[in-house]
């Protein structure tokens, strides 16, 4: 790791070195590409296994249908649940420690556990394993704590969406690549092949991302000791942040784990569910694929909060046609059109983060905003699936769309507080 001693210029001895960003300016391209790339094939890994999944926990001795599927979804949640846990306290880290640390610690751990999976002798293994992946691992999280401090404030919407880009993309080729590989190298080295995709992002990790770090010592300035009123200003901004980050996965979420049942009531032929589920679900991730690093840009010309107000508003407006569709192919553009308006939403959030807290608290602040995250993406199926259940499956339509419409408002509040140090 680079450490470099430039001060500001005309500093004298014992003048504080300038910011993270500033003093990482030359490095922040090049690491954007590696991140990408790395959170690329993490998030491929990790999703690779949704088609064949079941199959693998068949392998491992679960007989009945039911059970089956129940050890699955354990299986493919627990690894979120991990990595919601833990990402507060690895960005924690990256404050103290540097943000390069908390990628190698990613991408290595990853390496190992994926290769280990495809060596469980039980579902219980198989479980755990999944599970300490989520704790230890968490690439795209630690990426986005490297890039949201490392890159200029002008530029650091653009700059997410192009990491979020990433993260889709990954998440999108994942699952076609799962339906594939066992074919030709197995089930258990699938995993193999995983965790040496990620171990080629480690080596890449480890021997091209630049870092300058070295944490500021805290000042007793009067610009850096703020007014009670300042502080209680930025936990309200940050709450406003942390809801709508929580409600961006939620909203995508809320229909998807059950959409297959949705689009068997649009009159699909049983033989072809899981073949247009597949697709409805890829038009959402390829819309905000489209549109991640455009809206990002966006929010670095008009603001973060212009941004996000005006994607949770086109959100809602999107999400209430889903309920009366009468073709599966009108679902699937509607999904695809609500994949562009949802993707300014998550680099803006980012954005604004950063600017509502001091630069040594950006990596733990960062890490709970991927908590926040991870919560939505977890609630939102079970928000789901009791609507749809007890109200029917419009209803879920319904209700995200109002939840978006109060979150909309509640930013509308926080972007008229006035505004404030960073001072958290």
């Amino acid at each position: 790791m680079e450490n470099s001693t430039n001060a500001f210029p005309g500093s004298g001895q014992g003048a504080e070195r300038a910011t993270y960003a500033a003093r990482n300016a030359q490095y922040w391209r090049r690491n954007l590409a590696i991140c990408v790339f790395g959170s690329f094939t993490t998030l491929v890994s990790l999703s690779m296994l949704l088609p064949f999944l079941p199959l693998y926990v068949q392998q491992l001795g679960v007989t009945s249908t039911a059970a089956v599927v129940q050890w699955s979804g354990v299986a493919f949640g627990v690894t979120f649940l991990g990595t919601a846990v833990t990402a507060p306290i690895w960005g924690q880290l990256a404050d103290r420690y540097g943000r390069k640390p908390m990628l190698i610690r990613a991408a290595v751990g990853m390496a190992v556990v994926m290769s280990t999976i495809g060596l469980a002798h039980n579902v219980y293994e198989l479980v755990a394993l999944r599970f300490a992946a989520g704790l230890i691992g968490g690439y795209a999280s630690a990426a986005i704590v490297m890039i949201g401090t490392q890159v200029p404030p002008e530029r650091a919407g653009w700059a997410l969406g192009v990491l979020s880009t990433g993260v889709l993309a990954g998440n999108l080729v994942g699952p076609l690549i799962g339906g594939v590989l066992p074919n030709l190298i197995g089930i258990r080295g699938s995993f193999f092949a995983g965790g040496g995709m990620i171990a080629l992002a480690a080596v890449l990790t480890i021997t091209l991302v630049r870092e300058d770090f070295s944490k500021r010592p805290e000042t007793k300035t009067k610009q850096v000791q703020s007014s009670a009123q300042n502080t209680n200003h930025n936990y309200a901004v940050l709450a406003a942040l942390l809801i709508t980050a929580m409600m961006v996965l939620l909203s995508n979420m809320s229909i998807e784990p059950i959409i297959t049942v949705y689009i068997a009531q649009l009159g699909v032929a049983h033989n072809r569910l899981a073949t247009v589920a597949g697709i409805v679900m890829a038009c959402s991730a390829f819309g905000s694929m489209i549109m991640a690093a455009r809206l990002g840009a966006l929010a670095d010309r008009i603001g973060g909060w212009n941004v996000i107000i005006g994607c949770l508003v086109a959100t809602a407006v999107v999400m209430i046609p889903q309920a009366f569709v009468k073709e599966w192919w009108q679902l699937a553009a509607l999904r695809g059109l609500m994949g562009m308006t949802l993707a300014g939403l998550l680099p803006s959030i980012a954005k604004l983060v950063r600017g509502t807290v001091n630069e040594q608290k950006s990596g733990k602040m960062l890490g709970y905003l991927q908590s926040a995250q991870y919560a939505g993406q977890v609630i939102g199926p079970l928000i789901g699936g009791v609507i749809g259940v007890h109200f029917g499956m419009r209803y879920v339509f319904f209700v995200t769309g109002a939840l978006l419409i109060a979150c909309a408002i509640l930013g509308r509040w926080a972007q008229q507080k006035p505004a404030s140090t960073a001072t958290l």
